[in-house]
């Protein structure tokens, strides 16, 4: 598709966007549901209905069983038969969703089939690491297999319908639900969102093994002041365009069915009342033909932003917005017909919103079959595949940020002194956001290493509050190797789950320096759903793995990268500050008028972008990760140094396996635009690509920035490329070195 060199910001869409490599062509969400013969079925299907059953349609009630919120009407039933209620979420048996498909079918006067959804986040039955960890493995074809499993296993129950991917950009660790995104940078989060989208819808939804995706949470939902949760969002419409606007929208792009509006206000408007975003961002620009849910009671809660006077207020702002369906908030079944009434909303707006979910029915075929989803053998369950794609992805979502003197891998016959508050707890390996898992099917780190290194060279110390520190040091005295587990609950990460410090908790800390005493090596293992604060852990452990909350195969998948049988090739996808001080943090801010320059942050000189006490730098940036081999860099050429407006640049460079042992690498491009109209980021990720290399093996990568990629929101808000001077970086982090140059001309 041509490259358009000037785009208004109303016309942001089709071939513009359609440049970057193994994304799919810009507008699939333009044509996803145009079809004539749904639009027909659609169309005679309502001359059929009554007000009050459209409006059903637009009603989505929480199972019983569900825990946030105000629960649904205890009359749940009686709704679904008179046709007041046409899609639950949250029933968690086969069995359930069969009842009430039954009651809706056999019950009703139009026979409408009930659509059911799930909170199926980062697996079904079986789960996988959290989603900040899936996202460190860099690994867009087990992203995409992650989510293809999740969508079997959650089909199999009579689920259609996930509220996945989060495709929410965050710079703040502070914030919990950093657990469920894919990190700070936007262009790897546009790869994640599209894989996943892949993955749950498949190529054909009417395929009973697909469910449907849900885009969220549209829009900035990463970005709450303070990093405190439901808070209020303000940025710059170019801030919101550049980083938090794209990975939304590859999800759109690569055909995600619904969308899920935010908590949380844009431009002093909420989300979930927001006609701009709605409708003139979501539907008109990006060419969306879904339809839109709110988040749990996000209709209601416009009433305490103070821009309704009422619930019934507040259910006309969501439908003049946009907005399809009322999750759980019971606006729009106690008011919409009263608002028709009164002429505050038309009938032709309720048939409008009720016509998108109907699309969405038909297309998922729960008119040919209303049963399609309701109860397939529960053998789609916990398969070997699915356990055997659990364990790879979290071994290679490990980060190893630390290795020194080669204390990893853990050698055949070494005493292990396994300690810690996470050695032998399945809840905790799971992470939040785990509706249907059962525990008694995941495995504990203290199993994994038995089952690998031998049960009697493993002993195991809880080492928590309750214990005797000095059993812990007395067991490291007698290892040779202490590997010690500390980290975050899963409790203390997800939704709701905000913190003002991200260092680990006193008690684990004083535990370190029990163990540190010993003198016998430590490996210090987190177990973690956010990035923390770790100098005085990096400086007291010789060596210091991420595990994330691993999922269901926790156990095994430590053991395979202990013991080397995976080498470690998860890389950050979140900066981890040296200190709280420093959040927001980021790989990629503008420069300043008064940068640090060749000077180090550490610098005496005062009147300079920096801290007092403290050096700008993260601890470990964005892109970092370790292996047990070494990788190298070398001779970066640009093939095309001077390329004209719309035409491509290609960068290659070679990347060598300079140890002694096999392993995969991330390696990873980034940018710079040296001067432009408006200022731009110090460097921008614009290519990356996970390569497996025998020892000693080289092998040349090639990197191909498209305009796309080289295309930016100019000062006068049109998306388009510049001519000017550009250096290009390749490497293992945001912080290479090996660099190039090239210029873009008119």
């Amino acid at each position: 598709m041509k490259f358009l060199l000037t785009l208004t910001a109303l016309a942001f869409t089709a071939s513009a966007l359609a440049q970057t490599p193994a994304l799919p062509e810009q507008g699939a969400a333009a044509t996803f549901y145009r079809d004539k013969q749904t639009a027909r079925k659609v169309s005679e299907l309502m001359k059929r209905m009554t007000l009050e059953e459209k409006i059903g349609q637009c009603v989505l009630f929480a199972s019983r069983g569900m825990v946030t919120g105000p629960r649904s009407s205890e009359k749940m039933d009686d709704y679904i038969k008179s046709g007041a209620c046409g899609n639950v979420f949250g029933i968690k048996t086969a069995a359930e969703t069969r009842r009430i498909q039954q009651m809706a079918v056999e019950n009703t006067r139009l026979k409408i089939p009930v659509l059911f959804g799930m909170d199926v986040i980062h697996g079904y039955k079986t789960i996988f690491p959290v989603n900040i960890g899936v996202s460190a493995s860099w690994d867009m074809a087990a992203i995409e297999r992650m989510a293809r499993i999740s969508a079997l296993e959650a089909s199999a129950a009579g689920i259609a319908w996930t509220y996945s991917p989060m495709c929410d950009i965050s710079r703040d660790p502070r914030w919990g639900r950093v657990s469920e995104g894919s990190g700070e940078d936007p262009y790897l989060g546009e790869h994640i969102a599209t894989a996943m989208v892949r993955g749950y819808q498949g190529g054909d939804l009417a395929d009973p093994t697909t469910i449907m995706a849900c885009v969220k949470h549209f829009a900035a939902y990463g970005a709450p002041q303070a990093g405190r949760d439901y808070h209020t969002v303000d940025m710059s419409e170019r801030t919101f365009r550049e980083v938090y606007l794209p990975p939304y929208r590859a999800a759109l792009d690569a055909g995600a069915a619904t969308v899920m509006t935010s908590f949380n206000d844009y431009d002093a408007v909420p989300a979930t009342g927001s006609r701009y975003l709605m409708t003139d961002l979501l539907r008109r620009e990006l060419g969306f033909n879904g339809f839109v849910v709110t988040d749990y009671t996000a209709i209601n809660e416009m009433v305490n932003h103070g821009v309704a006077e009422d619930l019934k207020d507040a259910a006309r702002l969501a439908v003049k917005a946009g907005v399809n369906m009322d999750m759980v908030g019971n606006g729009y079944l106690k008011y919409m017909k009263e608002l028709v009434a009164e002429g505050r909303i038309s009938a032709r707006e309720i048939d409008e919103l009720c016509a998108q979910v109907l699309a969405m029915k038909f297309r998922l075929g729960l008119f040919d079959d209303p049963y399609r989803y309701c109860g397939r053998s529960e053998s789609a369950w916990y398969t070997p595949e699915a356990l055997a794609a659990s364990r790879s992805l979290a071994a290679n979502s490990m980060v190893l940020l630390q290795n020194r003197n080669s204390v990893l891998p853990i050698r055949e016959g070494q005493k292990i002194a396994l300690i810690g508050p996470f050695a032998d707890n399945v809840r905790e390996m799971l992470g939040s956001w785990v509706v249907a898992a059962d525990t008694k099917v995941g495995t504990t780190f203290s199993k994994g290493l038995k089952e690998r290194f031998g049960d009697k060279n493993v002993r195991v110390v809880a080492g928590d509050v309750m214990t005797d520190f000095q059993d812990a040091r007395r067991a490291a005295e007698q290892a040779d190797v202490a590997v010690l587990t500390l980290g975050l609950s899963q409790t203390w990460s997800g939704e709701a789950a905000s913190l003002t410090s991200i260092s680990l908790p006193e008690t684990q800390k004083l535990l370190l320096r029990r163990v540190r005493e010993s003198g016998t090596p430590v490996v210090l293992v987190l177990v973690t759903a956010r990035p923390l604060e770790l100098c005085e852990e990096s400086a007291a452990a010789d060596a210091v793995l991420v595990a994330w909350q691993p999922g269901t195969m926790a156990g095994e998948a430590l053991a395979d990268v202990l013991s080397g049988d995976v080498n470690p090739s998860g890389k950050l996808t979140m900066t981890f500050p040296r200190d709280v001080g420093q959040i927001p943090i980021f790989y990629n801010p503008k420069n300043t008028g008064r940068p640090v320059g060749a000077l180090t942050s550490q610098s005496s000189e005062k009147y300079t972008s920096r801290y007092l006490f403290t050096p700008n730098e993260p601890l470990y940036p964005f892109g970092y990760g370790l292996s047990y081999t070494t990788f190298e860099y070398s001779g970066l050429k640009v093939e095309n140094p001077r390329a004209k407006i719309g035409e491509n640049v290609t960068v290659s460079v070679t990347l060598r396996n300079s140890g002694d042992r096999d392993g995969s690498e991330v390696a990873q491009l980034y940018i710079r635009d040296l001067a432009g109209s408006v200022t731009r980021p110090v460097r921008e990720l614009k290519g990356f690509e996970k390569v497996f290399l025998k020892a000693g093996e080289s092998r040349r990568l090639t990197f191909v920035l498209t305009p796309r990629e080289l295309s930016f929101w100019r000062a006068d808000m049109t998306f388009g490329q510049e001519a000017g001077d550009y250096r290009v970086w390749a490497g293992g982090d945001s912080d290479a070195e090996l660099s190039g140059t090239f210029t873009v001309t008119k």
